[in-house]
């Protein structure tokens, strides 16, 4: 099933795409991710996929393996989340509509949905590792967080490795980076 919601304002639906960016200004740990945020290039550090329905998402990152949470509120709030997603501090910074202008039927669209939410719910069912070798984004073994999404849609036959919003550093090409996915795809923030 499709599900809909909002967050921060924002519609999403099944199988889009939040995006943070790391860090926030509240504290000596928040400053820390926001540190770390600074080697990840572009303004969005993180992907996570919302499933719904209300506030369920699938993502990988501070818990070190695949999990599915849920925001208890429709709005971003990373220190309400923590008991759920580990010690990752973001704030969001929108959502990427990765099936935006690919002029499918509503019906073939809903089905593609729920096969990127099916993936990603399957991954974190495995309790699959985080992926440390960020050049390894063709493993199914265990992934990072934009690379979750990558494969996720990949199932579907959308290449969300584009290279948009990114620099072109030699030997980079198989990252996936949570930039190229915001940049390469119809956003909102």
């Amino acid at each position: 099933m499709v599900y809909q919601g909002e967050i921060n304002g924002i519609p999403v639906k099944t199988g889009d795409l939040i995006c943070t960016s790391d860090g926030d200004t509240g504290d000596i740990q928040g400053q820390l991710w926001r540190f770390i945020g600074k080697f990840i290039p572009g303004e969005v550090d993180h992907i996570v996929i919302y499933t719904g329905p209300d506030g369920w998402c699938v993502e990988a990152g501070a818990q070190l393996h695949v999990i599915k949470f849920e925001m208890s509120q429709p709005f971003w709030d990373a220190r309400a989340m923590i008991d759920k997603r580990g010690p990752l501090l973001d704030v969001f910074h929108g959502v990427a509509y990765p099936f935006a202008r690919k002029n499918l039927p509503m019906e073939e669209e809903d089905r593609l949905r729920e096969k990127v939410a099916a993936y990603c719910l399957d991954q974190a069912k495995q309790n699959k590792p985080y992926n440390v070798n960020f050049f390894d984004s063709s493993t199914d073994k265990a992934f990072y967080c934009s690379q979750l999404a990558y494969k996720a849609y990949l199932e579907v036959g959308i290449d969300l490795n584009t290279g948009q919003g990114v620099p072109h550093l030699p030997g980079t090409g198989s990252i996936i980076f949570p930039q190229e996915i915001w940049s390469g795809c119809d956003h909102r923030s």
